[in-house]
């Protein structure tokens, strides 16, 4: 999973961010509102963790943006202002959870990972597209009931490829999906053709081709009812 972690403190950023590549997570950072506003405007996420007193600009209006470019990503307010007002403010405003600090990292990684199950719509951790059948919980893949052996890079791709059915997403969403936006875009690129060539083989292999298409000049769609 994608998280951008937005917090103005310096140590509460970097317990956080440490926290959660530990869980496997890939974590981006801001500091401060224009830099948050940019890296929203620029690059998707699966979830926001977000301070609300920034540098530069209030979490608020950051919820706002979000919310009016269309962003589906899970949105948890983490703020020293704990009143009533400002948790009702939050979540009228799209927010999908409101923790007072300090938060307990454990209890925050479960929200973060129960409000992406409720997004995903699938309760039980899966995603079942007839003849091909992904286990999130499992991080497995099944094609025609056989269990397809997939890199973690692969089974990353064909999940958020998934998750976008019917979409054309492209190579940099995909490219920051799975290394953040600092790597580089020629190389982001090669290794995205390789490993969707791969995981396209795989998925014929075992009677399951035609779920990833090649949108040429753009990136790739995940094709399903």
């Amino acid at each position: 999973m994608k998280l951008l972690i937005v917090e103005s403190e310096q140590n509460t950023l970097n317990v956080l961010t440490l926290f959660f590549k530990r869980e496997g997570y890939l974590c981006e950072q801001a500091s401060d509102f224009q830099e948050a506003c940019k890296k929203v405007v620029n690059h998707e996420y699966e979830c926001i963790l977000l301070d609300l007193k920034l540098p530069g600009g209030d979490g608020m209006k950051l919820i706002r943006i979000l919310k009016a470019q269309g962003s589906n990503a899970a949105i948890i307010i983490l703020s020293a202002r704990d009143t009533t007002d400002d948790r009702v403010l939050g979540l009228n405003e799209g927010a999908d959870d409101f923790m007072s600090k300090p938060v307990q990292l454990a209890e925050l990684n479960a929200r973060i990972k129960a409000i992406a199950r409720r997004k995903n719509g699938h309760g039980n951790n899966l995603m079942d597209f007839g003849a091909l059948r992904i286990k999130l919980d499992e991080r497995s893949v099944e094609a025609d009931g056989k269990l397809l052996q997939l890199t973690k890079k692969e089974f990353d791709i064909l999940v958020y490829l998934a998750r976008n059915k019917n979409r054309v997403v492209t190579k940099d969403s995909i490219g920051g999906n799975l290394w953040g936006d600092y790597i580089d875009d020629k190389l982001s690129y090669d290794y995205i053709y390789a490993h969707v060539k791969n995981l396209r083989k795989k998925l014929a292999d075992q009677g399951c081709e035609g779920f990833l298409k090649t949108v040429y000049g753009v990136g790739y769609k995940f094709s399903a009812r």
